[in-house]
């Protein structure tokens, strides 16, 4: 059975920093790309980041480019998103997927395997 398990959402002030993480099992991690996607209610689903199988490759979203930094270990099974200068925009719940595919990394629907979220709360 496939899991992936998010953690490392909390309230934090615009201009702070956290540091989500991805556990998972069930799953060949090092043949999956993994991606981080944020969903706002009442909006679409919205690419964050992903990052290659290797982990030698990331891809972000224009409007966090520059303050988040995608990263995996292969050995733990576990991807990371570090968040910097995080703004009140950024507050929705975060998720981690895997896709076997990098040429569909910003699509949403082409990732089988989802994580249950984690609540990242930016206050003015």
């Amino acid at each position: 059975q496939v899991r992936l398990v998010e953690s490392g959402g909390a309230l934090v002030q615009a201009g702070g920093s956290l540091r989500l993480s991805c556990a998972a099992s069930g799953i060949a991690f090092p043949s999956y790309v993994m991606g981080w996607f944020r969903h706002a209610p009442g909006r679409e689903r919205e690419f964050v980041a992903a990052i290659s199988k290797r982990g030698d490759v990331t891809e972000y979203a224009v409007n966090v480019k520059g303050r988040l930094t995608n990263s995996r270990d292969n050995a733990e099974n576990t991807v990371y998103l570090q968040m910097n200068s995080l703004k009140p925009e950024d507050t929705p719940i975060y998720y981690c997927a895997a896709n076997s595919t990098w040429g569909a990394k910003w699509d949403a629907r082409t990732y089988p395997h989802w994580g249950q979220g984690t609540q990242v709360t930016v206050s003015p």
